[in-house]
């Protein structure tokens, strides 16, 4: 090991032993672990053994002690095999060989010291350069995080175009980076468990688990075991001892999905461990504790259940701090495409097949009102893919059925400027802003489409045609 320190580890290169002395007792009254080499050859073999934080290394030796070969070869074969770890290389030079120094700086080195040095500048320029490994250090991993989640956005289908979901979007990576409990609300198959997910990857913990259970599958003798877990020999299937969601999630995310679907009297005992994070496995009388991030969904209406003696009153405020309600499909139709589209990628892929959505489908996506939402719109595309023979897919591939109309709202007459504008918009969103394609579909010119595009402050949906 470096040293007994718990700083960072240096290695210092030097081939006279009064300078190694010397620099170890400097460095380690500053906190640095310190690790010596007395030549080029040693040095490398102690890098291979254990990396540091940091080397400062000599520039001669005792072969050559004025042109700098031997530390330049030195620096060429510690950039050679570890550059990539970001380890700062600190060159020192006799006083009046700056021309070396700078020869080291432009072959790798990330800084030089004159010998005879002034220990504050060299430790000014030690500290300097392992803020700014570090800093590089955090930048890579926060971007790979970054790949990552994006990769996983588009794995996970979380797509969001509409004002409202931008926004919905924007307040989840907000309250994501605290603690709070967190509730979430809409109708079957809105993309609950999507946004839960995302929350988790936006969130401190996005490196640790994230356990999801269906409260509404698990059944009500079963839900201390599945929930808490169980000791051995707890009941007549109990084998062997087992850990609940609890503890598998602890330290994470635990994701409870259709709260709403959970008996009364669970309700209490989710409620307890909520509170204190202790609850004790079925069988057990040791009470465990565990430190976890909750997540809840549901499509039901809560507090409507709270009024009716159906829901606990103290559990819906501890699981809500914070609500997210997700609009349905059919209030965001600016999605409807970009998902479908997403959809259709997956599907074809999975199938081994190359298709695009024909005009009349795509008005068709654009007009269902989709009371399965994101979930149907996946099971309708993927039915589309199987159903299709052809390049593209054709309304009739979908087997969408028409959406039930209430009366009243059947009763209402649009004006036709607000027909027109619709139109116009759907149009553009099918064919992803190609203005030359829109106005054939809806049988205008151009110049009259972009004429309506300015009318109804429709112009950012269209793309610039050459």
């Amino acid at each position: 090991m470096m040293g007994s320190s718990t700083g960072p580890s240096i290695l210092v290169v030097d081939d006279q032993q009064d300078v190694r002395e010397a620099l170890r007792l400097m460095l380690t009254s500053e906190g640095f672990q310190v690790e010596l080499a007395s030549s080029p050859e040693q040095a490398l073999k102690k890098l291979d053994a254990e990396l540091p934080a940091l080397v400062l290394f000599d520039m001669n030796y005792s072969r050559d002690t004025t042109s700098g070969q031997e530390g330049l070869a030195l620096l060429q074969a510690m950039q050679a095999e570890y550059a990539d770890e970001g380890i700062p290389f600190i060159a020192m030079t006799a006083w009046g060989s700056i021309d070396l120094a700078v020869n080291a700086v432009k072959r790798g080195a990330s800084d030089f010291i004159e010998k005879p040095w002034e220990n504050q500048r060299l430790l000014n320029v030690i500290r300097s350069q392992l803020d700014r490994s570090s800093a590089t250090r955090k930048a890579e991993r926060l971007g790979q995080l970054n790949r990552i989640q994006r990769e996983d956005n588009q794995t996970q289908g979380v797509i969001a175009e509409s004002e409202s979901m931008q926004k919905l979007l924007a307040i989840a990576r907000q309250v994501a980076q605290s603690d709070a409990s967190i509730l979430i609300t809409g109708d079957n198959g809105a993309g609950k468990s999507l946004i839960a997910e995302q929350i988790h990857r936006w969130s401190p913990l996005a490196d640790a688990v994230f356990v999801s259970v269906n409260m509404g599958s698990i059944p009500e003798t079963l839900f201390e075991a599945e929930m808490f877990g169980h000791a051995k020999g707890a009941f007549t299937d109990a084998v062997e001892a087992r850990a609940g969601r609890f503890e598998l999630a602890d330290g994470g995310t635990l994701f409870l999905d259709e709260v709403g679907n959970l008996p009364m009297a669970q309700q209490a005992k989710l409620l307890r461990v909520l509170e204190t994070g202790q609850f004790e496995r079925v069988g057990e009388t040791r009470t465990r504790k565990v430190k976890v991030r909750v997540i809840a969904a549901t499509n039901a209406d809560l507090p409507a259940m709270v009024e009716r003696g159906e829901f606990r009153r103290d559990l819906y405020f501890r699981l809500n701090t914070i609500e997210l309600v997700i609009p349905p499909l059919a209030e965001r139709p600016d999605d409807i495409m970009p998902l479908a589209r997403f959809f259709l990628r997956r599907h074809a892929d999975r199938y081994k097949r190359s298709l695009v959505f024909s005009p009349a489908a795509g008005t068709v996506l654009m007009q269902h009102d989709w009371p399965g939402n994101v979930r149907e719109l996946s099971h309708a595309i993927e039915r589309a893919v199987l159903l299709c023979n052809d390049e593209a897919i054709q309304p009739d591939h979908l087997m969408l059925r028409p959406g039930l109309i209430d009366a009243k709202e059947a009763d209402q007459i649009q004006p036709l400027e607000q027909i027109e504008r619709t139109a116009i918009r759907q149009a553009m969103q099918q064919f992803e802003g190609d203005v030359n394609q829109a106005a054939d579909a809806l049988g205008l010119s151009r110049s009259a489409l972009y004429r309506r595009l300015e009318k109804f402050n429709l112009g950012a949906q269209a793309q610039s045609q050459a």
